[in-house]
């Protein structure tokens, strides 16, 4: 159990991930998080409003099995797998977010701000509901999720998914550096 609870070292990591990336692109399949949500929004019926989600969903069946695995897979390790949390971060991070209102930095994977009470404050829906709206548009626009262009993309040597992943880390420098110490 210590093992699976872990983390663990990118000579394990890397090379499952390759493996499973290789035998994608042999199978010729897609993967990535919105091409499941495409599969389920054309089971749902989405390809009588718009040809996007007019396709035969069948094809794509196991991209269900993954979405359902996900969901799977991270209720069973927060709820087996997980005792204490805590994130290392530096000193000057614990004084920055101390100086923000954060009471206990480090403690845990997500920070304290994203919480139900928080959801119901202006600043919080605005975060929440405004950043998930961008990150679907944003998901959209460019024709893939991270991890669709991050992993996927650049496994299998794609211009534009170099260039969508350029743009997710200028974008989430410019949000790091120059938005978020002025919003939050």
């Amino acid at each position: 159990m210590e093992f699976l609870s872990g983390s663990w070292p990118w000579y394990v990591g890397g090379p499952m991930l390759s493996l499973v990336m290789f035998l994608m692109i042999v199978a010729g399949s897609r993967f990535g998080v919105s091409s499941s949500m495409e599969t389920i929004c054309s089971l749902g019926g989405a390809g009588k409003l718009t040809d996007y989600f007019n396709f035969n969903w069948k094809d794509q069946s196991w991209s269900l099995v993954f979405i359902i695995g996900v969901m799977l897979g991270g209720f069973f390790s927060k709820a087996l797998l997980t005792g204490e949390v805590a994130i290392e971060l530096s000193e000057a991070t614990k004084a920055s977010l101390i100086a923000k209102g954060f009471e206990n930095p480090g403690s845990g994977y997500l920070p304290e701000f994203f919480t139900w009470e928080n959801l119901l404050t202006f600043r919080g829906f605005l975060f929440m509901v405004g950043g998930g709206f961008l990150v679907g548009f944003g998901t959209r626009y460019a024709g893939g999720c991270t991890s669709g262009h991050g992993i996927a993309g650049l496994s299998d040597f794609q211009l534009p998914s170099l260039l969508a992943v350029i743009g997710f880390f200028i974008g989430g420098l410019i949000l790091t550096h120059l938005v978020i110490p002025y919003v939050l």
